[in-house]
Parts: C-alpha cells; sequence; structure tokens
C-alpha cells in the first residue's frame, strides 16, 4: 500500500534532503524529519493534547518548521500558522481565537513571544527553538526527551489557516477532520501535483513565500508526501530566488504577481545571466497577474509557466497552462474542481461575458472558526460556496477575475476595480509598487486614487503624478482612471505580496466624520 507521508520515503530516500536552507545551506533529511516529527507528536500527547485540539505555530521560515507541523499531523490535530510580521494583540487573538493548547514560536521572534502572556491562558505547552525565554521552555529539550516511535493511533490532522485580514480580524479557515489513518490517503493536494504537476520524489521546489499562508505549506507538505526536496528561503529576493533555481536545479516553484515584477524590474544583463532551464513549471496565483507582466514571463520562462485560482477554502479550483493562456490572455482558466457559476447581486446566473460574483458548486464544506455569520455568508440557498472574488466566464468556459466584492470603487454609481488600473499601472517603468483605491468624494462618493512607490531613478511629484495618469488615460477609460496620485515609501503589503488595501484605506477613510480627507 503507497503512503503518502515523509516516512514512507526513509527506506528509500533517508539521508536526501526533505529541506534546504536556502541562506545557510542546513539540512533536514527525511530520516531526521521523520524521527524527528514522530517526538513531536509524542510530546503533544504527552501534553495531553487529543485528536482535534489546537497547536499553534508563530515561527520564521525555519527547517524545523515541517517537523512540527507534521508531529501535530500526526497526532490528528488543527495546526495554526500565526503571521510573525503582526503586532502582538493581532497574534495573541489568534492563539486564543484557535483555542491552542501548545505555542511553538523561535528565540527570533521572542519580542513578540513575550507580550503574549495575556492571551496565552489555556496554552499548557510553549516552547521556544534556538533558545529560551521567560515563560517558554526549550524546544529542543523538549522533544530530546521523547522516543522517535510512532504513537499507536496516529490519525491525519488538518491546518486551520487564518484568512489574511484584510477587511477586519482574520477568520479561521476550518475544515473537517477526515479520520483517516496518518498517510494512507494522499489528498486533494497532493494528487493535484502528481498528475497536474508532476512531481516526483525527484523534484526539488523552491519556496519563496512565507509559511503561514496555505499555498506555501500546502504545497511544501504535499510534495513531502511524495519525498521532493524543499529549498526554502527566509524571505524573498528576485535575484537571490534565481541564483537558487540555478544552483539546486529547481524544478518546481510557486510564486505571485509580485514576484515576477520584481524579477523583470532586474537589470537584463542580470536576469539573464541565470540559467532556469531546469525549471519544468513556475506557478502563480494568489492576485490577477498583470498580462504584460505574464507575456513577458512566458517569454522568459516559457512553458513552465501555469497559473491557478483557488483559495484556502479548499472549494474551487481552476488552472490554466502558458499557451491555453497566450489564446485567452487574461484568463486563470477552467476548473479542476468544482463548478463555476457567475451570480447577480440577485443569485441570477449571468451570461457569458458579463461580471459577476464568483461562486463554486462543489461537495467541499468548510466554516470560518467562531463566525457562523460568515460563514452562513460564504454559501448562498443552493449550497454554493464564494471566496468575495468578481469575475466572468468567455463562451468556452474559461473564467476571467475582475477583482473582490470588497475592493471595488463605486463612483458616481457607476463600479471600478482597482485590479485593472494597476495593472497598467505597475508597467510604467517610475513605478516600483503601486495600489489603487477609493477615497471620499462628496458629489461622486468615491474618486479614484492610485498609490505610488517610485522606481529608483524615478522623481515623485507633480510632474510624475500628471504622468502616470496620462499613462492610465491613454490605455483604459477615463472614467476608470486615477484622478490624483499620491507617493508613499512603501505600501501595506503581506509577504506573499497580497496587499492589505484596508489599512491603506483608513488613511484616507478616517477623517470622513471630520477634516477634509487627505489626498
Amino acid at each position: 500500500m503507497t503512503r503518502y507521508e515523509p516516512g514512507a520515503h526513509v527506506e528509500t530516500r533517508g539521508d536526501a534532503p526533505a529541506v534546504i536552507a536556502a541562506e545557510s545551506g542546513a539540512i533536514l533529511t527525511y530520516r531526521e524529519l521523520d524521527e524527528r516529527s514522530k517526538r513531536v507528536a509524542r510530546l503533544l500527547r504527552e501534553a495531553g493534547l487529543r485528536p482535534g485540539d489546537h497547536v499553534a505555530i508563530l515561527l520564521e521560515n525555519h527547517p524545523r518548521y515541517f517537523e512540527i507541523v507534521w508531529g501535530a499531523q500526526r497526532a490528528g490535530l488543527y495546526t495554526t500558522p500565526i503571521n510573525w510580521h503582526l503586532k502582538a494583540e493581532e497574534v495573541g487573538y489568534i492563539v486564543e481565537d484557535c483555542e491552542a493548547t501548545a505555542l511553538f514560536t523561535s528565540k527570533q521572534l521572542a519580542p513578540i513571544a513575550r507580550e503574549l502572556e495575556p492571551h496565552l491562558g489555556r496554552v499548557g505547552l510553549r516552547l521556544m527553538l534556538d533558545g529560551t525565554a521567560p515563560g517558554f521552555a526549550s524546544y529542543e529539550d523538549a522533544i530530546s526527551g521523547q522516543p522517535p516511535k510512532a504513537l499507536e493511533n496516529e490519525i491525519e490532522g488538518a491546518i486551520m489557516f487564518y484568512s489574511s485580514g484584510t477587511t477586519g480580524r482574520p477568520k479561521g479557515i476550518k475544515p473537517p477532520l477526515s479520520g483517516a489513518a496518518f498517510g494512507e490517503t494522499s489528498g486533494g493536494l497532493t494528487t493535484l501535483f502528481q498528475f497536474k504537476y508532476g512531481v516526483t520524489a525527484d523534484s526539488i521546489y523552491l519556496c519563496p513565500a512565507p509559511l503561514y499562508h496555505a499555498a506555501p505549506l500546502g504545497w511544501t507538505t504535499s510534495i513531502q508526501r511524495l519525498g521532493g526536496t524543499i529549498v526554502l528561503m527566509e524571505r524573498y529576493d528576485a535575484a537571490k530566488a534565481l541564483a537558487l533555481i540555478e544552483r539546486y536545479r529547481v524544478t518546481h516553484a510557486q510564486f505571485v504577481p509580485t514576484h515576477f515584477v520584481r524579477m523583470l524590474k532586474l537589470p537584463e544583463a542580470e536576469r539573464k545571466r541565470f540559467d532556469v532551464s531546469s525549471l519544468e513549471k513556475a506557478v502563480h496565483a494568489a492576485a490577477p497577474c498583470p498580462i504584460d507582466v505574464k507575456r513577458a514571463m512566458i517569454a522568459w520562462f516559457g512553458d513552465a509557466i501555469e497559473e491557478y485560482y483557488a483559495g484556502s477554502e479548499g472549494n474551487g479550483f481552476c488552472a490554466i497552462g502558458a499557451q491555453e493562456w497566450l489564446a485567452r490572455p487574461g484568463s486563470v482558466g477552467k476548473p479542476l474542481l468544482g463548478k463555476l457559476h457567475i451570480l447577480d447581486e440577485n443569485g441570477n446566473e449571468l451570461p457569458a461575458g458579463e461580471a459577476g460574483q464568483i461562486w463554486f458548486e462543489s461537495g467541499t464544506r468548510f466554516e470560518y472558526h467562531n463566525d457562523p455569520k460568515k460563514t452562513g455568508e460564504a454559501f448562498n440557498d443552493r449550497g454554493f460556496s464564494s471566496l468575495g472574488d468578481v469575475g466572468y466566464v468567455d463562451a468556452d468556459g474559461y473564467l476571467f477575475l475582475t477583482d473582490r466584492i470588497s475592493h471595488m470603487i463605486i463612483s458616481g454609481g457607476v463600479n471600478i476595480y482597482p485590479q485593472e488600473v494597476e495593472n497598467e499601472l505597475v508597467m510604467h517603468p517610475a513605478v516600483a509598487d503601486v495600489a489603487v483605491i477609493g477615497v471620499p468624494h462628496p458629489e461622486m462618493g468615491e474618486q479614484v486614487k492610485a498609490v505610488v512607490v517610485a522606481a529608483d531613478g524615478a522623481r515623485p511629484g507633480p510632474e510624475l503624478e500628471a504622468e502616470l495618469i496620462a499613462f492610465t488615460r491613454a490605455r483604459i477609460a477615463h472614467y476608470k482612471c486615477p484622478t490624483s496620485v499620491d507617493f508613499a515609501e512603501s505600501l501595506p503589503r503581506l509577504p506573499t505580496g497580497k496587499l492589505r488595501k484596508a489599512e491603506l484605506r483608513k488613511h484616507y477613510w478616517s477623517a470622513i466624520d471630520g477634516d477634509s480627507p487627505r489626498r
């Protein structure tokens, strides 16, 4: 019987790397990962955690992240990875909300960990890697006291990710536990990687994004179920990512459009000096990719470029290859999981070419932890579920995204989707990063504003503002174009590249009841 878990590869690949830390070159072998995850599982069980209980991980992209995740997975627990860029109060909210009774962190994050005490009332097991801090015991000492033997009753746990929190408090996305014996089933992602993306034990996967997000952790653990090697970056750097692809002969990687933009903005001579011919699949997702960016990446990486559209909720999955995309620029593909429905605000099915809310009809059920209202809003009366995105399908059933409902600007009663404007502006050579939002306007309700991070060598100011406005007006309808441009040193992005627009909007909407809004 085929087993889908790291221990299944010890006999044939025990000394092969399960993880390579990109910065230090440190290696965690399959034998070490298997043994240490067994120790973690026993430690958690000894601490009183039982199947269905919750573990929280507040950890940077650390090679030992995986032994903790697999230990919790073996013990049938829910694991919640936490964004370590959050403030202590935000971290504490998630620890409390997910009802964690064990917390793993590291010496690097001790400044945050020390502030968590008010939120750790139910957390009996508090462990720190690479050192200790008041209130936290040594992780290394704790697991060394456990034998590297499998639990008698290993069952599959699950990951409970929290939404990015772009609007309001983040919510845990809680899948049901399968009840399956550990390693006996591959899971949907693993099957997808095998048959759609050709992942095998010989695959080498570059992870350039934080493991606390769904795709990076889902992809890396699925590849470890199949015996492949993970090259783990601590943080993304475009030139370093290209160097790692060349050095390790990376076969698979996943990116977001922001990663591509940063690659393309490297000097051409620097870009071309790296050998990326080992790449079989360079998959991207998480946000719509500007058409010109994608064309340039296909010209560079060739048919290795793949795209998918999905969410942590697991309710649907669309995919498209490079040649398909070139025939339908802007599409995110056809569904491989779930049946697509494009509905208007009254729930009526819209014809091909008309934009509406995207819904998936599938057997997947999920809930938002401790939020029955949000769970209810994610499903309609026919049982379809939605991630809150807007788009349309063409006559052949290919899906095109336009924006998220929560990002839509309504100016003079007209709906404007910022992503379209951002896709144009990001291609201007003077723009390093951009966000388009709606800001208050006494007559129109909202007007379109671009917030731009200027590229090196560009001079922010009225002249560049006028140039950027003219640039967009030459490419898209005038009513969609920004009426003003602000310049900023940086934008509030998550490390995955996702923009925290709620945080950006606060700057302009906070004065709505007082002084005039800031430009």
